[in-house]
């Protein structure tokens, strides 16, 4: 076992935070802790260094139970603002998912597509407190008889409302541009003909998996802000790979971790959880995240003093390769070059722009700074880490 010249557990660090002791910055003040103290001192001076992130992350969605009906009915078709959710649970059980488009959507039938209320719209709607319309259909049993039931309902008149997003806070993504002659719509946004673009979606230096790269506090059990409030990694996310090129640093050089989500959408509030419109490809979620990361060790004083300079992704081609699924990248790119607002490319300069809100994310991070100050959010140690090898 390899031996720290810091060495803290999550018990110690829970009492400082009980006792109003803690000392937390945010993913952004620890970087000049460390290159003034280094990274031995930061370790003995810090206690807690915050991330954060506000992106559109589609694998998202909520288990919605809306209680019996009389005469009762096994709901097999739900709608919710004439958006299907999934019956297949139990009688009056549905997963909404943020992707879902509304029944008589055009979709692109008219190109490209508005697609302006969705599963993701449906979610915000419900935090905000707004009335949807509930409609039901069952093929009638004997023990639950009704065939057809509507009626306005509020997040309140819920019997439960969880949200669980299966696959968020993607450890890295990548640039997109488009090679081809024509604008192109993806879920990476409008990309204009001849690389006129490149979009990115990752709050870099704030990003929570960026400041773990190895994924060593974060796990199941792992207490987390999630939309608005206090939520937990579930799992590690689908997709989750970590089997993938490094930087000396350890972080990774394109996709890698992900992590499930799970809290009461109950307790959310809608600045946290908004409904997204992507023309020409369909609706999502964005969803703001925030991981506190313990710093155990000087090891993870200098995990979390990664700075955008020294974190890159893979540009992909978006008109050809990537739907065609060809993974041939066209560069590699610093998000400082990415957040900069223009990038070299071939010898062009591409002007980029982000997906995900850097302005957001700091607010996430400085949030849960305060909850863990004031004694409002303690550490919750995982009870298995996420997948690393």
């Amino acid at each position: 076992m390899k031996k720290y010249k810091v060495s803290k557990t999550y018990k110690e660090i829970n009492e400082k935070i009980r006792a109003g002791k803690a000392v937390v910055v945010t993913a952004e003040e620890i970087i000049d802790i460390v290159e003034k103290n280094g990274e031995v001192e930061a370790a003995r001076k810090v206690d807690v260094v915050t991330t954060g992130t506000f992106s559109p992350m589609c694998s998202s969605g909520a288990f919605l139970n809306f209680g019996h009906t009389s005469p009762k009915i096994r709901a097999s078709k739900v709608w919710l603002n004439d958006v299907p959710a999934y019956g297949g649970l139990a009688a009056v059980d549905c997963y909404v998912g943020a992707t879902e488009v509304a029944e008589g959507d055009p979709l692109n039938s008219v190109y490209p597509g508005e697609f302006n209320y969705g599963g993701g719209h449906v979610i915000e709607d419900l935090v905000a407190g707004n009335v949807i319309r509930l409609r039901l259909e069952g093929y009638g049993t004997d023990c639950y008889p009704a065939r057809r039931h509507e009626k306005n309902i509020t997040i309140n008149d819920l019997r439960d409302a969880i949200l669980f997003n299966p696959r968020n806070a993607y450890q890295n993504y990548n640039c997109a541009v488009n090679m081809s002659d024509k604008t192109i719509y993806t879920y990476m946004g409008v990309l204009r003909p001849g690389m006129a673009n490149a979009n990115y979606s990752t709050a870099g230096q704030l990003s929570p998996l960026f400041n773990d790269p190895y994924y060593k506090t974060i796990g199941i059990g792992t207490r987390v802000f999630l939309g608005g409030t206090q939520g937990y990694v579930a799992w590690h996310g689908t997709q989750h790979d970590s089997h993938v090129p490094r930087g000396e640093n350890g972080v990774p050089r394109e996709g890698a971790g992900t992590i499930a989500v799970i809290g009461s959408l109950k307790e959310m509030v809608p600045e946290w959880l908004v409904g997204a419109s992507i023309l020409g490809y369909g609706v999502s979620l964005y969803v703001g995240i925030g991981i506190p990361i313990p710093i155990l060790n000087e090891e993870m004083a200098r995990y979390t003093a990664v700075r955008d300079e020294d974190i890159y992704t893979q540009i992909y081609d978006y008109s050809m390769d990537y739907p065609n699924g060809v993974a041939k990248s066209l560069g590699e790119v610093s998000y400082k070059e990415l957040r900069s607002g223009s990038i070299e490319l071939d010898g062009k300069k591409v002007a980029t722009a982000p997906l995900s809100s850097y302005y957001k994310a700091r607010e996430i991070a400085n949030i849960l700074k305060e909850w863990i100050e004031t004694g409002e959010f303690l550490l919750g140690e995982p009870q298995q880490l996420l997948p690393s090898s």
